[in-house]
């Protein structure tokens, strides 16, 4: 499968990194773009020695700037001739942290990463996918959408870029979730967008996986406790990369667009009520997910607010 090529944000730890192996495996053209250069080529050289591919590359990518996408993108252009999958993996959340940051273009940096940063990246990548023969997008998201499920649960649009910083409380894990649910709406209006060029645009929502000792390092005492214990029981991220895989490549997913799908690979619908006993099975089963991500007016404002954070910057910068 050489002359197929996939391209992995993130690739340098835990699932992507498993990703990238796994792509490698099956003999795919690898191309790493990460933003820690250091761990990444000690990554990428043991992933060529351990797979006999030597066709893994590494790009320099950080993904909450503009300006790095845009490198990154111009770097690939420039090597390959088209671009058959697209793996949004990285993303941003750094447990225990308390300060409101922004990234290079003043936006919140777990939004940037999460959320702003990979909309640009494909609009960058739109022409090289459209030149496959069978383009596939896949967004990591997560569980932690089910927060949702709380009616009083919303995405915070007026404070993306700080603009109550000094006045509301910040939780690292509510502009996580918030973010996440943001590329979920992302990826149903995508979907919509680039049916026209043959592009399948769909999310994945990932399960627990074993964490590294380095993120469990960065929790506060109890939830370090916590995770630990998860640790014991939960997969390798080698089982959420097989199932990238899987999404991206197999007939079974060829003519599947704008959908989320859950770690058993099966796709998740809209929840149809969010009260009483079925408001459980939302919140601890994998079948459902917040009637907020289909809600039109939420997808067009995160669709309105994407394209005005980034238009500038695409009418500047064509790669």
């Amino acid at each position: 499968m050489k002359e197929k090529i996939v391209l992995i944000t993130g690739a340098n730890s835990g699932i992507g990194k498993a990703a990238a192996l796994k792509f490698a495996k099956e003999e795919y053209q690898v191309i790493m773009a990460c933003r820690n250069m250091e761990i990444s080529y000690a990554v990428q050289r043991d992933i060529i020695e351990t797979t006999k591919n030597k066709d893994v590359d590494l790009i320099e990518l950080d993904v909450s700037s503009f300006d790095s996408i845009h490198s990154c993108c111009k770097d690939f252009k420039s090597k390959y001739p088209r671009l058959d999958i697209l793996i949004h993996n990285a993303a941003y959340l750094n447990h225990g942290e308390t300060e409101y940051k922004l990234s290079p273009e003043h936006i919140e940096l777990s939004f940037a990463t999460n959320t702003i940063g990979p909309f640009l990246m494909t609009q960058l990548l739109i022409d090289h996918l459209s030149k496959s023969a069978d383009p596939r997008v896949l967004h990591a998201c997560t569980t932690n959408i089910k927060n949702f499920f709380n009616p009083k649960r919303n995405i915070e649009f007026d404070n993306l870029r700080g603009e109550h910083k000094d006045t509301r409380p910040y939780s690292t894990y509510k502009m996580y979730g918030d973010s996440k649910m943001a590329l979920l709406m992302l990826t149903f209006k995508m979907a919509e967008e680039y049916k026209r060029l043959g592009i399948k645009v769909n999310a994945l929502q990932i399960n627990r996986v074993k964490l590294s000792k380095e993120t469990i390092n960065k929790m506060r005492s109890i939830w370090k406790t916590f995770a630990y214990l998860q640790n014991i029981t939960n997969p390798l991220p080698a089982g959420m990369a097989d199932t990238y895989f899987h999404i991206c490549t197999s007939n079974e997913f060829k003519h599947v667009t704008g959908q989320l799908i859950n770690h058993k690979r099966e796709i998740v619908h809209s929840a149809t009520s969010e009260k009483g006993f079925t408001q459980l099975k939302n919140i601890f089963g994998s079948t459902s997910y917040p009637k907020y991500a289909k809600n039109p007016q939420n997808i067009a404002h995160i669709w309105g607010l994407s394209l005005s954070l980034t238009e500038d910057y695409m009418s500047k910068h064509i790669v």
